[in-house]
């Protein structure tokens, strides 16, 4: 073509970007704002081109689609825009993902994500349905169980609450301990076939001190010395001389400290020598006068910021702070508490490996500072989750011998922490494989008030089993293992016939005035101090998630004892409708769901095999995960049996999810990570 002056056209190639070939005005390009395409007419300025009098808009970028624009006239400009919508891949595109897994679109674009529930694999080998129990020709399981298939195809069966045994063979477990009342003829030589040496009192560790066959937990004599337990200054160690040099409660014989007082029994290092006394309280072998963290092994014995207490040990390792004052009980040193939260899971920006992904867990499987709840490749072999069959494992070469979509190197133990699938607490999380509460913070709530003493903790059963004793204050026994997500459940039982307070269990807790707790009162009640307000407590199990502006405190305590919803306080989520207290002697099964990453709360009791309770489906966001633990006040000789926790998978969803909000939030999920 020929002409004159700035309205001559040139021929635009086809490759020129985004562009068909056509004709174009010979002084424009894309981008260029002068003219028509100075009002936008355009989805973008860089898509519009100047004619003589007019404009045209180039295609929408890739990934969104709008009709042909163009025109003349500033008129025409300002009332006739480009309109780019976003295209669904998902929709429009059938094989955009492995068929069976997860699609996400974004503007512009899409993203492959795992395979859909009831289904294994990856983008890579294919997303094959998941085998399930109801499709075994054979059910191994007893009649009260229930069957679960694990990753690697092994088939394990669990008895139904109420009952106990092998799985394949249950009998009835009356105090809900995980033994049953009668011995039962299991083919193997499984320990939780044996006869319960306590039927109707939790001891889910069956210790029997004088080995009469009477547990320690219902034996009145436990040590066989002769002398009452309610008598004897060694319920567990025969001393008919009741020898106590130095009057401590705890006789000679089984006093670790027998000429110093020490009522707690501490023993750090276990070494049968009690902290009270020992030179050396953590066995680093640096006496305590010269270590710099007495109660933490550290032979290093290094201190960046030179404030005398070591970094194992110190809450602010980087900032002088000899006093390790931690206000919220967070074990963050109030000096370098930040508490800025931007996902809410519990840790301060500056210490979250994830900050803007919840992942209290701070799981970080390669160790390079990024978690693997926000890291792609979380064993850096370099192959992608998406597409990695064995994600925390690094095996390059993908072998997966029997094409189950499950790499050879994690069919069994996924996370190749030594602990198989079947009986691992945290299948995905090699730092976690059993339920364990030994190591425990204990964080008092009425720190202030002098009505009560505070709680005494006793861990029994290796961690699986914690007892408080007397008469307390408001307190928790917390474990310092955190959950993005966890299955946690444990019998509870009062085994005395005094009092009628509080007893229960915390989740989700982030700090002293930041947590879940199930609580159940036995009776109605005012609390006794009216002061700073007048609390009433009604017997129903409640669930309630705490958020203190004060902190522990006469405020919180009567907040804690109220039933509803005190202002800066408490929310009262749940309340059990029967509006009934707990029973004197009688053991109550609980399970809790809980994934933070989508608010999801569940909880359901048990009395003996009935449920007797369920929460149903709560939505609560106020703590997006955190760390587990037991819950009193005022309540002595609680019991709190076969703890057990699970944490649930980087996408699993509780069972009984809404099979809709299931897609959605697996789709979620899914783009999120």
């Amino acid at each position: 073509p020929v002409g004159k002056g700035p309205a001559t056209r040139r021929w635009l190639p086809s490759t020129h970007p985004g562009l068909a070939p056509g004709w174009g005005p010979s002084n424009a390009s894309p981008g260029d704002v002068t003219g028509l395409c100075s009002v936008w007419p355009c989805h973008d300025p860089a898509l519009c081109l100047n004619t003589v009098g007019g404009f045209s808009c180039l295609p929408c970028p890739a990934g969104l689609w709008g009709a042909p624009v163009s025109g003349t006239g500033l008129s025409f400009a300002k009332t006739h825009r480009q309109e780019c919508s976003d295209i669904d891949e998902c929709v429009d595109l059938p094989d955009a993902c492995t068929p069976n897994s997860v699609c996400i679109n974004t503007v512009g674009s899409y993203k492959c994500g795992g395979c859909r529930p009831g289904f294994r694999g990856n983008q890579t080998s294919g997303c094959f349905a998941r085998k399930s129990c109801s499709g075994l020709t054979f059910n191994p399981c007893d009649a009260n169980a229930y069957c679960t298939l694990e990753r690697s195809g092994e088939v394990t069966c669990t008895c139904n609450v109420g009952w106990a045994g092998n799985g394949n063979t249950c009998g009835l477990d009356t105090d809900i301990d995980g033994f049953p009342d009668r011995s039962l003829p299991c083919e193997d030589t499984h320990r939780h076939c044996r006869q319960d040496n306590c039927v109707l009192t939790p001891n889910s560790g069956q210790e029997d001190a004088d080995g009469d066959g009477i547990g320690d937990q219902c034996d009145e004599d436990a040590d066989g010395d002769g002398i009452k337990n309610v008598e004897d200054n060694c319920r567990l160690i025969p001393n008919k001389d009741q020898q106590n040099s130095d009057s401590d409660s705890f006789g000679d014989s089984c006093d670790n400290c027998p000429t110093v007082p020490n009522p707690n029994q501490k023993d750090t290092d276990s070494n049968g020598q009690g902290d009270a006394c020992d030179q050396d309280i953590d066995g680093d072998g640096i006496p305590n006068v010269l270590d710099n963290c007495p109660k933490v092994p550290n032979p290093m014995q290094t201190d960046r910021d030179r404030d005398g207490v070591g970094d194992a040990c110190d809450s602010c390792p980087e900032l002088s702070n000899p006093m390790q004052d931690d206000v919220d009980s967070d074990l963050v040193g109030d000096v370098c508490d930040t508490n800025q939260d931007t996902d809410g899971d519990g840790l301060q920006d500056s210490r979250d490996n994830c900050p803007d992904l919840p992942n209290s867990a701070q799981l970080d499987t390669d160790n390079d500072g990024l978690g693997d709840a926000c890291d792609h490749d979380d064993d850096n072999d370099g192959v992608l989750d998406d597409h990695d069959n064995c994600r925390l494992i690094p095996n390059p070469n993908q072998r997966d011998t029997d094409m189950d979509g499950v790499g050879d190197v994690c069919e069994l133990d996924f996370d190749n922490d030594a602990v198989k699938d079947a009986i691992d607490a945290c299948p995905e999380n090699a730092e976690v494989t059993l339920t364990d509460f030994r190591a425990f913070q204990t964080v008092i709530l009425d720190p202030e008030g002098d009505a009560q003493i505070d709680p005494n903790w006793v861990v029994l059963n290796q961690g699986m089993e914690i007892v408080q004793t007397m008469n307390s204050d408001p307190g928790l026994a917390v474990g310092y293992t955190a959950f993005n997500g966890v299955d946690f459940e444990g019998t509870f039982h009062v085994n005395t016939v005094t009092d009628d307070d509080y007893a229960g269990f915390i989740f989700g807790y982030q700090d002293s005035s930041s947590f879940y707790v199930v609580m159940w009162k036995q009776t109605e009640q005012t609390y006794w101090q009216s002061v700073p307000f007048r609390a009433n407590a009604e017997p129903a199990l409640q669930l309630k998630a705490v958020k203190s502006d004060t902190g522990p405190g006469e405020y919180l305590r009567n907040a804690l004892w109220h039933t509803g919803d005190t202002a800066g306080q408490v929310r009262l989520l749940w309340q059990d409708p029967r509006n009934q207290g707990w029973k004197d002697k009688t053991s109550y099964r609980w399970r809790l769901s809980h994934r933070p990453q989508i608010g999801y709360i569940r909880l359901r009791l048990y009395e003996g095999a009935q449920q007797v309770a369920d929460s149903g489906v709560i939505l609560d966001s106020t703590m997006r995960g955190g760390r587990l633990g037991v819950f009193c006040f005022s309540q002595e000789n609680i019991i709190w049996s076969n703890l057990r926790y699970r944490c649930n998978g980087k996408y699993a969803l509780p069972q009984h999810w809404p099979t809709h909000w299931g897609r959605f939030w697996m789709d979620v999920l899914t783009y999120q990570s």
